[in-house]
Parts: structure tokens; C-alpha cells; sequence
């Protein structure tokens, strides 16, 4: 059953690792609802919030792979309803 949540996403080194995030978000979109990004180029971070809507293993999976990704921080979860 899909549920609405979360997905918090840190990027310590933008210049690596942003595209690759950015693929990954563009394969998964049919479970995006929202999404918002913040960079701070001095630091060459970035912070992207997502609103989605999956299942339990749908959220596990994507939050995988982005976990995955050299340099990304995620954190994640699902409204109990």
C-alpha cells in the first residue's frame, strides 16, 4: 500500500555527485510528488527534500541507491497511514 513521506537528501560535493542524484530522482519521478532543492555553492553542498508517495519497498529501493551514491547522506520515512 502507498503511503505518503519523506526522502532528505545531503550532497557533500555537488560537482561529483549531483548528476548522479539527479538520475537516479528522474527514473523514480512517478513516486515524486514534490520536490525542493537548496545548494550552497560556496560549499559546494546541496540539500534536496522530496514528497513522495510509495510502498514501503518502493522508498527502500530509491533510498538505496541514492545511499549508495559516493558523498550523499539520506534519510527517509513513511506516515504510518
Amino acid at each position: 500500500m502507498k503511503r505518503l513521506g519523506f526522502i532528505g537528501i545531503i550532497i557533500d560535493d555537488r560537482e561529483k555527485s549531483a548528476g548522479v542524484v539527479n538520475e537516479v530522482l528522474s527514473k523514480n519521478g512517478d513516486l515524486i510528488l514534490a520536490r525542493t532543492g537548496l545548494p550552497n555553492a560556496k560549499e559546494n553542498t546541496s540539500v534536496i527534500t522530496l514528497v513522495i508517495n510509495s510502498t514501503t519497498d518502493e522508498l527502500g529501493i530509491l533510498s538505496g541507491k541514492l545511499g549508495s551514491i559516493p558523498g550523499v547522506s539520506v534519510k527517509s520515512g513513511l506516515a504510518k497511514k
